[in-house]
Formats: C-alpha cells, structure tokens, sequence
C-alpha cells in the first residue's frame, strides 16, 4: 500500500527507519542562511544574471537616495580580483543603535537581518526600488567579503563582514568634513558562483540605464582597463543625461527611419500625488520594434501592469483621433498592430510598488494600469492634435499593419502544398542569364504582343520580362479569396521569388529592379496604377526601397530630314516640334498603338536601353504616409463616392471642362 501521505512504499528497512522522522530533523535556518542554503530564492540563481543582481541591488539602493532627493552622485568601480565598489554622496546609512536590538547599529540590522530597511514605511522614501528589505543583507550573505564605509554627521564610520558575519563591531574612522554617503565594498564568494565574475560591459550598461531613468543623478563608472574585453566599453565615463529617456531612445534607434519625425516624449505626474511617469516613444519604419519598462528605476523585462496602463493609453487615443476623422478603417487598430514596430521606454515612479518575486521582472501594481493610462492618454491626445500630419501619417502607418494582420488571418486557410511547394517559374517568363540579383531587371507588360518586341529587345544578361493579361486585379477593393485566385498575381510573386504578406523575404528577391512597362496611353496608365497598388498592398518593402520603377515609353515619333525625335505626350509633341524642327518644314508625326506595334529596335532604343532611357522611381515618402492611404483608398478602394469626389475636386483644379468617366 502507498504511504498516505507520500504516495510512496515505505524504505526497505521498515518501520523503524521512516519512524526516525521526528522533531530533531526539522531544521530552523536563522539570520542569513537561509540566503547561502538556497540563494534561487533571493536572487534567482547562481548564474551569470544572479552574479549581476548583487550590483543591481546595491545601485538600487543609491538610486534611491538620488530619487528621494539626497544624491546626485553615484561612483561605481570594478577591480581586480571581482571586487565592486558603489558609492553615493547622500544621507548615509543610519549607524545609531537600533530600538529593537540597542546592542546593534541599525547599519549591522540591515547587513545582517532579513526584510529590515527604511522603505517598508514610506517615510524616508516617496518611492524606491528596493522593497523587501532583503538587498543588501543578500548582497552580504552571499559575498566573500564586505565592507561598508557611512560618512554621517561628519563622521566616518567603517564595518566588515565576511559571508555575512560581522569581522568586528562598526569602528568610528574619526571625523571628516566634505563627504557624506555610503560606500559598500564587496567580492562574490566562489562557495556560491564559482569561477564568475563581474562583466564590465553589463556592469557599463547598468550604470548606463540608470542614468537614462533618472535625469538628476551622475554616474561615474571606471573600472581597471584589463577588465575591459570590448571596444565600446569604456574603461572610465561620466553618465549623466539631462534629457533622460528621449536621450535614451534617440540611442536605441540611431540610424533607424521613423514614421513619425519626432519621438513622443513627456512626463506627468500621477493624480493624487501617487507618483509620476516618463516616456519616450517612436514608431519605426522597419525592423522590430522594443518596449523598455522601468518601475521606480528597476527594469521589468516581463512588463506588468504599467505597460497595460501604457497599451491602453495610446490604442484608445488612436482610435478615438480616428474617429474625430471619420476614419472606420481605425476601429480595426488593435495594441498588435500598433506596438510591433514601436520603440519605446516608459518608466514609472510609485509608492508601494508589487512586484513579481524579489528579482522583481513584472509590476504587479493593480493600481498602475489606471495611473499610467489617465496621465498618458490626455498627453497622447494632445500630442495628436497638435501636429495632424504627424497624427495622420500614425494614423495610416497603424491601418496598414492591421489590414495586413486580417489579410494574414484570412490567409490561414491556404492549403499546406500551396505554402511549401517548390519555386517554380511561370511559363511566360523569359528570364535573364545571369544568377545574381545585383544588376538584374524584371520587366512587366501588358500582353503577349507587347511581351514579344520587349523579348527581342532586352539584354538577355541582366533584363527579363514577364508578359500580363490585361488588367491584373484590384488588390485594394478585392477580397483575399480574390487574391490568392488570381493567376497573373501568382505568377508575378512567382517570378520574384520573395512571397509576399508576412512570408515577405527581401533576400530572397531574385531581381534588383522591377520596372512596369505599359502603353503610353490611359488603358496603359490604368495598368500601370493597379500593379503599384499591388505593390504598395502586397510588397510595401520593395517600395520603400525603391525598387519599384515606371518605364517611360514614347507615344509619338517625329520624322523629318532623316531626322527622328520621340515625345511623350500631346503637350510634349508640340514643343518638340516648335524646338527640333523648322516652322515650315513637313513633319510625318506617327502614333504608337502600344509596345507590342513598336518595333523592337525602337523599343530598346527608347525604353529599355539604360544609356538612353528614362525612369521614373516609385517612392514612398514616411511623411506622406498618410495621404498615400487617403488616394489609395480614394482612387482604388470600394467607395465610387471618394473616386466621383476626387475627379470634380480635381477637374475644378485643373479647369476641365468635361471630364469622360
């Protein structure tokens, strides 16, 4: 029969040897062993990170200080032989005997007694990071040795302890008159983390952050420079930035385009005298984007409840700016959309802060989600009147992530075989010779005519082209069914190799240029308008890098005198023929039908030859974001009201008279 309580059969010795389970076995682990016995619990290992999180903890603690108003000045140095030291310039730790235990300094209760320190009440501290009273008595528990330096009272005080016992009773060092603050001392102990050290790289950019969060302090890091093991860590440095997290983020992102021309930045103080918060955001136009969470100057990797305040904050006041527009498309912008490919820091100051676990990874709060949103959402609101041309641009960036995520949804029923079948080419395609992207151009026309004379009249090494019957699909007005039915469709994403939507892959792109190649005629322009929508929907990246091209293929030939000259249009026909030729001189002036009428030598000559032709680029300019989705939506969506609108808005412009449509 199983143990009734341990679900196990008892030891092969009998009754006797389970029965020697009694009260002299339970074991009670006072002061700080328990930190030694089980050192996971307290600082989440004994890894690389635990090793770490005694710096952190002790920095906390003179943040702090410096948050509270006490220090403006931390000093944090490495040594060899794994010794750290971090000092600050505020009030000291306090050394006067302790209520509780008079034959002990309050400093010797805090080094040595579990869950004792002065943030428990709120009086000494407004907000602090450290909370449970265990930091620096975790730090001393598991270090080696520690020793502690208080100047208070102009007077120095000193104490050492070796793995968490006192060497000695705290010694009066004598009196001094120009410092003040604690210095704390200390080397890890091998017993707990073996060989590790301490990595000036990550000690840099703690330090680093730290000063990031809170712009009143100045850390100054150095360290022994054969510590060093990288270029970019300094092995000495000032830290100190007066524009606190929009320093931080213009950091993060150096280099990157934005959609917006200005990060949004600000800070507020939560109602009621609950704390305050700072931000500092921004939306990238490519890559992934990030979101750095800080509570009372403690990183939370794993977020919380301040970045719900945060998501909750900046979806609403989207929305509710794109209702002010009478945009519908904005109900669908959800917190994906807008927060993949956003930049952010956001950092929150509060009182009694709850975290998850003493490594403190996730803000528990419940009262934070509220706070943060009700200080950011009439900034954000604020932030977007103010600028409608930033807010729009947003506005439009967000729409085009959420349509993409449904176009995504409604794709998942693909079938499988579809997905992962092999490259194949289609069967019109006359591909070029060489095999690198580099150089390479692909191409699209109109017909099987057209696609003739533009074959003959490639360069078989570096241009292909890839014939289309007739006016491929509305992408911006068709359903997803529509889409993933249509064979020319098919048959270009084919050709290019990249897929398309989120199976994207730019590196995959087997040619260096696309370029539309249609008639010089309105049927032709109506062509080459629905394949830039298909871009703009399906492959928005090719775009942006402009790899999109118009060719510009002439609509008439002027003859005279064995002289030849092209135009491009009426308008440009006449000022060709006033410039080129004589007043009364016979001029037969011939109309191209199309591509596929024009001989292939003229073609060459004219449209497809790079020393003599012209190309127009297809750009997509981030801060005409917005208007590029008001005329997509306009000219090539579902409503013909926004299209019978543009046309007389337009036709009055232009002073039309009459307008065929």
């Amino acid at each position: 029969m199983n143990d009734l309580f341990g679900g196990r059969r008892p030891p092969k010795g009998g009754a006797s040897e389970a029965a020697s389970y009694s009260a002299k076995d339970i074991e009670v682990l006072e002061g700080l062993e328990p930190v030694r016995r089980r050192p996971g619990m307290y600082i989440g290992g004994t890894d690389e990170n635990a090793l770490h999180h005694l710096a952190a903890e002790i920095i906390d603690n003179a943040m702090d200080e410096a948050v509270a108003g006490h220090a403006d000045r931390i000093e944090v140095t490495l040594e060899p032989g794994n010794w750290l030291t971090i000092r600050d310039n505020g009030r000291g730790i306090p050394t006067d005997p302790h209520p509780k235990f008079p034959k002990l300094s309050a400093l010797e209760v805090i080094l040595t007694t579990l869950h004792s320190g002065g943030k428990f009440s709120g009086k000494a501290y407004d907000t602090s990071g450290g909370l449970h009273g265990v930091g620096s008595s975790v730090v001393n528990a598991l270090s080696e040795r520690l020793e502690v330096e208080v100047a208070r009272d102009r007077t120095l005080f000193t104490q050492a302890y070796a793995r968490g016992k006192p060497l000695g009773k705290l010694k009066n060092a004598g009196a001094i008159h120009n410092r003040r603050g604690t210095t704390l001392r200390f080397k890890p102990d091998p017993e707990i983390f073996g060989k590790l050290e301490f990595q000036a790289a990550r000690l840099h950019r703690l330090c680093r952050s730290k000063a990031y969060l809170y712009r009143g302090v100045e850390i100054r890091w150095s360290c022994d420079p054969s510590l060093v093991k990288d270029e970019q860590t300094p092995a000495s440095a000032v830290l100190h930035f007066p524009g606190g997290l929009a320093d931080f983020l213009a950091s993060a992102i150096e280099g990157r385009s934005q959609v917006v021309p200005a990060s949004y930045t600000g800070e507020a103080d939560f109602a009621d005298n609950q704390g305050r918060c700072e931000w500092a955001i921004t939306w990238l136009e490519q890559g992934e984007g990030f979101l750095s969470t800080y509570a009372n100057t403690i990183p939370t990797p794993q977020g919380g409840t301040h970045e719900a305040g945060l998501r909750g904050a900046l979806v609403k006041g989207l929305r509710a700016y794109g209702d002010l527009k009478k945009e519908k498309r904005a109900a669908n912008v959800t917190a994906e959309d807008l927060f993949g490919g956003m930049a952010g820091m956001l950092s929150v100051f509060i009182r009694d802060p709850q975290f998850q676990g003493q490594t403190k990874e996730k803000l528990t709060s419940p009262e934070a989600s509220r706070l943060v949103e009700a200080a950011l959402r009439d900034h954000f609101d604020h932030w977007l009147a103010a600028d409608p041309r930033t807010a729009d641009n947003l506005l439009a960036w967000a729409i085009e992530r959420a349509e993409e995520r449904i176009r995504r949804r409604e794709q998942k029923d693909t079938p499988r075989k579809s997905a992962t079948r092999k490259l194949r080419l289609p069967g019109k395609l006359a591909d070029c010779a060489r095999e690198s992207a580099d150089g390479t151009e692909l191409f699209l026309v109109e017909g099987d005519s057209a696609g003739g004379s533009a074959k003959q009249a490639r360069d078989r090494e570096t241009q292909a082209v890839l014939p289309l019957r007739g006016k491929i699909l509305n992408v911006a007005s068709a359903s997803a069914d529509k889409l993933r039915q249509n064979q020319e469709l098919k048959d270009l994403i084919e050709a290019l190799g990249c897929g398309a939507g989120d199976r994207f892959d730019i590196a995959k792109l087997r040619y260096g240029r696309v370029v539309i190649m249609t008639d010089a005629d309105v049927d032709g322009a109506h062509i080459a308008a629905l394949l830039m929508t298909f871009f703009y929907k399906e492959l928005p990246e090719l775009v942006r890098q402009g790899r999109v091209h118009l060719a510009q293929p002439p609509l008439y030939r002027l003859q005279a005198g064995g002289k030849s000259v092209y135009a491009m249009d009426d308008r440009d026909r006449e000022r060709i023929q006033k410039r080129e030729f004589k007043p009364n001189q016979k001029v037969e002036v011939s109309r191209f039908k199309g591509l596929g009428e024009m001989p292939p030598a003229t073609l060459k000559e004219t449209t497809m030859d790079p020393r003599k032709r012209t190309l127009l680029r297809v750009v997509l300019p981030p801060e005409e974001r917005a208007r590029t989705s008001e005329l997509m939506e306009a000219l090539m969506g579902r409503r013909p009201e926004l299209r019978f609108k543009f046309i007389q808005d337009n036709a009055a412009k232009l002073d039309v008279e009459e307008v065929d449509v």
